[in-house]
C-alpha cells in the first residue's frame, strides 16, 4: 500500500542576523509534526531553508564591508548550523540565492506579467525598511509599522504592481469554504478583519531603490520584491515549472502544512494563495500562524538585547531539554515565555524527577529482581487494568492532539502515562512483594506492565524528544514498535543510565 504524503515547510528564515530562540522554536515545531508523521508511516517531505535577498540585507552587507552573496552564505550557514543543533530533521534545506530558484522566479513574474496579473505603476506610501514592507495609512498602528513597530518613511518610486483586488472574492470564498485554511482562528478573523474586509490594495511586486534582488526579466532596472520570491520557495524547490511539473511537484504539492510566525501571516494566507490563484495551482490544506517567544513582556530582538540562542541554551541544558521547553510549554494560540530559570524548573520536574526516575527506578527494579530478563506472568489485580486501559488510549490520544497540531497537549498526555506508572510503583510497592517469595510472579507481573508503559510512552515521545526516545528503547532492548499494550514481550534489558541530571540554577 501506497504511503500517504505529508508535505510541512516552515517559512524560510531571513539571513539578516543569526536566528534567536524565538526563530528557532517554528523548525523545532515543524520538525516535531514532521517525525510525528513519519512514526505514523507518512512519506513525509520536510522544506525549510533561508531567504537572502533584500534592501535590508544589502544594506547590513555594505556596513559589513563585504559583498551580499559573501553575507548571506555567513548568516545561511549560521542558520543550517543551529538547524542542525536542534536535532531538526529536514528533508531539503533551501536558499533563494539558488539560481535554480532565481531562474523560475523569473519566469513565474513573467507568466503573470503575460498574464495581466502585473502590471507597471508608481508607488507613494508608507515604508518600513526592516520589514521591506508597504502599508496603507490605515494599517499603520500609531504611525508606526504594524509587524515590528518600528517607525515608516514615505517612499515614492516606479513600480510593477499585482492586482490583487482581482483575486479577493475568490480567496474570501476559498476561506469561507475551508475553515481549516488559516488557524488557529483568533488568527484567521485577524486576517479577514483586518486585511480582507477594508479591501486589498495592489501589491507593490518590485523595486528599484535597490540591487541586491532577482532582476525583472523584462526590466532589470527592477528587482522583484522579496515576497513574490520568498513565498514561491514552496513550489520552485519542489520542481514547479511554468511549463511542466516535475513528478515530485505532482507527489507532493499542495502542501499539507505551512508553519510562519504570526507576524507574517498577511503574506501567506492573502498574498501567496492569491499568487497561486494566478498560476493556476491548487492552495496548501492549511497555514498555521504560530505565537511568538517572549522574553518577558517583549518580543525578541537584538536592538533590545533581549535575546537567547539555541546554540547557547543546548551546551547548557542539551537540546532534548530545550526541545521539550519549546514544545510543551509554548501555548497553542498565545505568546509564551522561555528565561533560564524556567528551563531549569521544567527540565527537574518533568524530565528528570518524572520521566528520568521512572526509567531509572523501573530498570533498576528489573535488573534487581529478575537479572534483567522480564515476561509477562498475568498476576493481575483491578489497578491493573485501569493502568493498561490508560496506556492502551495513549496513541489515540496523541493523534487526536497531533491532528489539531496541539503539540503541547500530545506531550502532556504522554507525560500523563509517565505520572499513572510512577504513581502505579507507589499503588502496588514493588519492594513489599519482593519479600514475599509467593508474589514473585505477582511483582514481575508488575515490572513488565511498566517496561510496557516506558516502551511505548518512549516510542512516542520520538517526534519531541528524539535522542530521550532512542536512549529509553536502548536500555529497554526493544525494537517492537507497536504503540498498544503486548501480553507477550520477552524483555532482556541493559543497566539503566541517568537521562536527565537534576540542574542546579546557580551552576549554569
Amino acid at each position: 500500500m501506497e504511503k500517504q504524503k505529508y508535505y510541512i515547510s516552515t517559512a524560510i528564515a531571513y539571513t539578516s542576523a543569526k536566528p534567536h530562540i524565538g526563530n528557532t522554536y517554528e523548525i523545532v515545531l515543524g520538525d516535531a509534526i514532521a517525525r510525528y508523521k513519519r512514526l505514523k508511516g507518512f512519506d513525509v517531505y520536510f522544506q525549510t531553508g533561508t531567504d537572502e535577498h533584500g534592501e535590508k540585507i544589502e544594506l547590513k552587507a555594505k556596513e559589513a564591508g563585504i559583498t551580499p552573496k559573501e553575507y548571506v552564505d555567513n548568516i545561511a550557514s549560521q542558520i543550517k548550523d543551529i538547524w542542525d543543533i536542534m536535532n531538526t530533521s529536514y528533508d531539503r534545506f533551501v536558499r533563494t540565492t539558488d539560481p535554480k530558484h532565481e531562474r523560475e522566479v523569473q519566469k513565474i513574474f513573467k507568466k503573470m506579467y503575460d498574464k495581466g496579473d502585473i502590471y507597471l505603476g508608481k508607488y507613494e506610501g508608507p515604508y518600513c525598511t526592516p520589514c521591506e514592507s508597504f502599508f496603507t495609512e490605515s494599517q499603520l498602528v500609531d504611525g508606526k509599522c504594524p509587524d515590528c513597530g518600528r517607525e515608516v518613511h514615505k517612499a515614492s518610486e516606479e513600480a510593477y504592481f499585482f492586482k490583487m483586488s482581482k483575486y479577493q472574492k475568490r480567496l474570501e470564498e476559498y476561506i469561507e469554504t475551508h475553515p481549516h485554511f488559516i488557524e488557529p482562528e483568533s488568527r484567521k478573523n485577524e486576517m479577514i478583519q483586518n486585511f480582507l474586509k477594508p479591501g486589498l490594495q495592489d501589491l507593490c511586486v518590485s523595486r528599484t531603490t535597490f540591487k541586491w534582488g532577482i532582476p525583472v526579466p523584462f526590466d532589470t532596472k527592477h528587482v522583484i520584491y522579496v515576497w513574490i520570491d520568498a513565498l514561491t520557495n514552496y513550489i520552485t524547490f519542489l520542481g514547479y515549472d511554468t511549463k511542466s511539473q516535475s513528478e515530485n511537484f505532482k507527489k507532493y504539492w499542495p502542501a499539507n502544512l505551512h508553519l510562519i510566525g504570526k507576524d507574517i501571516l498577511r503574506f501567506h494566507t492573502i498574498y501567496w494563495p492569491i499568487i497561486l490563484m494566478a498560476l493556476d495551482l491548487p492552495l496548501p490544506d492549511k497555514v498555521f500562524g504560530h505565537p511568538w517567544l517572549l522574553m518577558g513582556n517583549d518580543k525578541m530582538s537584538k536592538s533590545k538585547g533581549n535575546v537567547l540562542y539555541a546554540d547557547d541554551l543546548v551546551e547548557k541544558f542539551g537540546v532534548d531539554t530545550v526541545r521539550y521547553y519549546l514544545l510543551h510549554e509554548i501555548p497553542f494560540a498565545q505568546d509564551g515565555n522561555i528565561t533560564n530559570e524556567l528551563l531549569v524548573s521544567k527540565h527537574n520536574s518533568d524530565l528528570a524527577n518524572i520521566l528520568g526516575n521512572l526509567v531509572n527506578r523501573t530498570l533498576t527494579m528489573a535488573i534487581k529482581y529478575f537479572d534483567g530478563e522480564v515476561t509477562n506472568k498475568n498476576v493481575r489485580e483491578s489497578l491493573d487494568n485501569e493502568f493498561v486501559t490508560k496506556i492502551n488510549k495513549l496513541d489515540k490520544e496523541v493523534e487526536k492532539a497531533m491532528d489539531d497540531l496541539q503539540i503541547a497537549s500530545a506531550i502532556s498526555e504522554i507525560f500523563e502515562v509517565l505520572r499513572s506508572s510512577n504513581k502505579y510503583i507507589d499503588d502496588t510497592t514493588p519492594w513489599v512483594l519482593a519479600k514475599d517469595d509467593t508474589k514473585k510472579d505477582r511483582l514481575e507481573t508488575v515490572i513488565y506492565n511498566l517496561l510496557e508503559s516506558i516502551r511505548i510512552c518512549g516510542r512516542l515521545l520520538y517526534p519531541y524528544l528524539p535522542d530521550t526516545s532512542n536512549s529509553i528503547l536502548e536500555q529497554l532492548n526493544t525494537t517492537d514498535k507497536d504503540l498498544i499494550y503486548k501480553d507477550n514481550n520477552i524483555y532482556k534489558v541493559n543497566k539503566p543510565s541517568i537521562l536527565f541530571e537534576r540542574l542546579d540554577i546557580n551552576n549554569l
